[in-house]
Order: structure tokens, then C-alpha cells, then sequence
């Protein structure tokens, strides 16, 4: 008997029994479409977690911008640095911020009628910025707009605030030309902030053009610095910021740089596949064991075509050969077809999610393989003891 015969034969063997073949196929189908989907969406939602965690953290940049010493006159950032960052490669955007303590808890009042009874003032921080600030922080201006170059120049009684602070003073709309009043000083609402993503604080914050702030309250000094870059500018921007904000002296500012998230990444998609791992190989199992056993039950049916068989010259090894074979096409078909569901689910669950699908290729590739050797394994057992019946003993037909 022939390689080509030994194919032929199994292939028969399986046809022989239609149902029964698809119904031991389908153990496979569900253990491998089970092992696919579980790996598939796994890594799928691992990368979709480390993405946002990525976006959100790996393009920040903060730098910090320590006190003048007493008596020193010149300041160590000058207003006019943030525009030297913004002309790094890799900077999206870039805003300045100028705050103390003296100026973190100041009464505001929406009017300044005082009467007895009335609204108290809201002490809210009153700090100073460029006009990149809703970009720099990942906000928007919900309601009228940002104090622009000109304000600045113009050193306008403007004012912007943040969505909390607006809620605390009433404040809806601009259309009108709302009034605030700081330390009974007026000063027009413009605009109002709001879906701050860095700098939360901010939320509940009046801030003001940079040279109102000076020439009010005294915010000379820039603070802070926040940038935002492209997705793995932020290293190279973490060194070169300071540089460019304060030449000769950059080791004084501190900078505050998103750490190398790779080990990250590899930690959450390792943990989430191995999570996953067991329960596929679990159902990949079952399918195993449903081969072992199907394949049994047909050996111990077709003893007596095993016996005409082993009359008529064939060999315990082309027995075997058989058997093993018509297990692995068994294994191999589930495969394939279990490979081919869990990939259209897990497309189908990222497209539902609106995810990027992320399927391994040696996954794709390997589970049919997998199919194969899971009814390879399976069949070892059924094969050989088809192979040792003796047959004289096979021709008498099963006891």
C-alpha cells in the first residue's frame, strides 16, 4: 500500500461517516476558534489599552521652573522661550504658566454689589498664560474665545475661566460681556475652558493675559512649561526644552518626562494573554479528547475491515498510518475552520469597539498546525491499537 493509497483510504474513512466526521470535527472547530478569539481580542484590547495610555501620557512634557533667589533681578525664563520650544522638532504645542501662592486663593466676585446676605466671593487661583494654553493642556474653549497676541500687547482687563470656576460665578455665556471683579478690579470674561486633560487644576482657575497678570498681581516669573509632542518626540524634547528655554542655565529647570513605556506594554499584553491562554487550551483539550474518542469507538467498529485488511497484505505500520491520518485530517479541517471564526470574530469585536484589529501572524498560522497536532496526539492511541489487532482475531468482528 502506497503513500497516495494510505491518503485515499482515510480520506474514505472519514466520508464513510459524514455526520459523525463533522460532529468530531467540531470539538476542534470550538477549541481552536476559541484559542483564536481569546489570544486575538486579548492582544487586541492589550494594545487598545497601552494606545490610550500612550496618547495620553507618552507625548507630555513638564517643566519646572524653580524660584528667583532674593534679589536677583533678572528672571530665569522669559516669556519669549516658549516660543523657542515651539520651534523644536516634535512639539505639537506649548503653553507658559506663571502662578504663586499669593495668587492661588483670591477672592472673585460676579458683581460687585455687596449686600448683606448676598454671594460671598469664590477664592479661586488667579494665574497667567500664553495663548497656546487649551491646546498645550488637551482642552477646548467651550464658550466665547482665548485672549489672543493682541490682548497680551494691549495688556486688556480680559479674563478666561475655567469650567468649574464658571459654575462657581454663574458664568454661561459670553455674548453679554460678563464682568468678574478681582480684588474689586474689573475684568470681561471672554471665554471659558473646559475637558482639561493635563493641569486639572486649572479647572477652577481665572487666568489672565500674561502682561495683566504682571502689572495686577505681580506674576512675573514663569513656573511651568507644558508641551505636548508627537508620539516619541517626548525624550528628545525632554532635553532640549530646557536648553531652549534657558540657555546656560538648563540644569536649573527640572523636567518631567513620560518613562520608556515598552516594558509597560509587554507587561499588560503578556498578562492579559496568559489570562486568556489557559481557557483556549482548555477548549482545545476537549476537542482533543472528543478525537481520542471518536477515533476509538471507529476502531473498535471497523475490526473486522481491520482484520480483511491485515488477510490481504497490509501492515501493522499502514494500519496505524490510516488511522493517525484520518485523525490529523479530522484535527487539521477544524483547524482551519476554527482559524477562519476566530478571525472574523475578533475583526467584527474591534470593529464593534472601534479598535484596531491586532492578530498575531504565527497565531493565524499556527492554529491549523495546532488542529493538525491536536488530532495527531488524539490518534496516537486508537492507531496503534488498530495496528496490533491480530488478524485472526479481527476477522471474527468486535466481542
Amino acid at each position: 500500500m502506497y503513500a497516495r493509497d494510505v491518503w485515499a483510504e482515510a480520506v474514505a474513512g472519514m466520508l464513510a461517516r459524514p455526520v459523525r466526521a463533522a460532529l468530531t470535527t467540531l470539538g476542534t472547530v470550538l477549541g481552536i476558534a476559541t484559542l483564536v478569539i481569546t489570544l486575538g481580542v486579548a492582544t487586541t484590547a492589550g494594545s487598545q489599552i497601552v494606545g490610550r495610555f500612550d496618547a495620553l501620557t507618552a507625548t507630555s512634557v513638564t517643566v519646572t521652573v524653580p524660584s528667583r533667589p532674593p534679589g536677583q533681578e533678572d528672571v530665569l525664563v522669559d516669556w519669549s522661550g516658549v516660543e523657542a520650544v515651539q520651534r523644536l522638532a516634535g512639539v505639537r504645542s506649548v503653553a507658559a504658566l506663571s502662578d504663586s501662592e499669593r495668587t492661588a486663593n483670591i477672592p472673585v466676585r460676579s458683581n460687585d454689589i455687596v449686600t448683606p446676605g448676598g454671594d460671598p466671593p469664590r477664592n479661586l487661583a488667579v494665574v497667567a498664560a500664553t495663548t497656546d494654553l487649551p491646546a498645550a493642556l488637551r482642552g477646548r474653549v467651550s464658550t466665547g474665545r482665548f485672549f489672543d497676541r493682541g490682548d497680551i500687547a494691549r495688556r486688556e482687563r480680559v479674563a478666561v475661566l475655567g469650567d468649574q470656576a464658571a459654575r462657581l460665578l454663574g458664568v454661561e455665556r459670553v455674548e453679554g460681556s460678563p464682568v468678574i471683579f478681582i480684588q474689586g478690579q474689573a475684568y470681561t470674561v471672554i471665554g471659558v475652558m473646559d475637558g482639561l486633560q493635563r493641569e486639572k487644576r486649572l479647572s477652577a482657575a481665572v487666568i489672565l493675559p500674561p502682561t495683566t497678570a504682571e502689572e495686577r498681581f505681580g506674576l512675573r516669573d514663569i513656573t511651568q512649561v507644558v508641551v505636548n509632542t508627537v508620539m516619541g518626540g517626548a525624550a528628545q524634547v525632554a532635553r532640549q526644552a530646557p536648553i531652549a528655554l534657558a540657555p546656560g542655565h538648563a540644569d536649573a529647570l527640572s523636567v518631567t518626562a513620560p518613562p520608556d513605556l515598552s516594558h509597560a506594554r509587554k507587561a499588560v499584553t503578556g498578562d492579559i494573554n496568559g489570562m486568556f491562554l489557559a481557557l483556549g487550551l482548555v477548549s482545545l483539550f476537549v476537542g482533543a479528547v472528543g478525537i481520542a474518542n471518536v477515533t476509538l469507538v471507529t476502531v473498535m467498529e471497523r475490526v473486522g475491515e481491520i482484520g480483511l485488511r491485515r488477510a490481504l497484505g497490509a501492515s501493522r505500520r499502514q494500519i496505524a498510518q490510516q488511522f493517525l491520518l484520518e485523525s490529523v485530517l479530522i484535527g487539521g479541517l477544524g483547524g482551519v475552520i476554527g482559524t477562519s471564526i476566530g478571525v472574523l470574530t475578533v475583526v467584527s469585536v474591534a470593529a464593534a469597539r472601534q479598535w484596531t484589529p491586532v492578530i498575531d501572524l504565527g497565531l493565524a498560522l499556527g492554529a491549523p498546525v495546532a488542529g493538525a497536532v491536536t488530532g495527531l496526539l488524539a490518534g496516537l492511541y486508537p492507531s496503534l491499537k488498530a495496528a496490533r489487532m491480530q488478524p485472526t482475531e479481527s476477522l471474527r468482528g468486535p466481542a
